[in-house]
Order: structure tokens, then sequence, then C-alpha cells
């Protein structure tokens, strides 16, 4: 085993085997602003949160423009 085989995860700080980690990165117009390397149960737990902070709610309307200048990688 290598050792970045069992570096901690970035959020629980347990140790995780590569084949088990998940890494999140974070990029803004390109340049990566943050990097996690997390375990399989943290991972669910950001997705979670992640899914539940991007839903619009009552106090914040989507506002909806067919002609957005959107670009996804």
């Amino acid at each position: 085993m290598s050792e970045d085989e069992d570096d901690p995860c970035d959020d629980c700080r347990d140790p995780v085997t590569d084949a088990l980690a998940r890494t999140i990165r974070l990029t803004v117009d390109r340049p990566q602003i943050d990097s996690q390397r997390l375990c399989p149960e943290c991972f669910a737990d950001w997705i979670d949160r992640y899914e539940e902070e991007m839903q619009p709610d009552s106090d914040h309307p989507v506002i909806e423009d067919g002609d957005a200048d959107i670009i996804v990688d």
C-alpha cells in the first residue's frame, strides 16, 4: 500500500483508500478554487447538502431567461 492510499478524508479525517475516495473540485472560470478528498459517507453528505442548498425556495424566485448566456463544461 502506498503512502497516499490511506490519506485522511478532508471532512471526517478518517483514513480512506484511493479506491474509495472521491475528489470534489470547485472551479470558477477555469481556475481551481478548492479541492476536497472525501470518503464515501462524507461525499454522500456533501451531495445531499449541495442538492438541498441549490434548490430554489419561495424567498428567492427563479428567474428564467431563455436568452441568458450560460456555459457549462
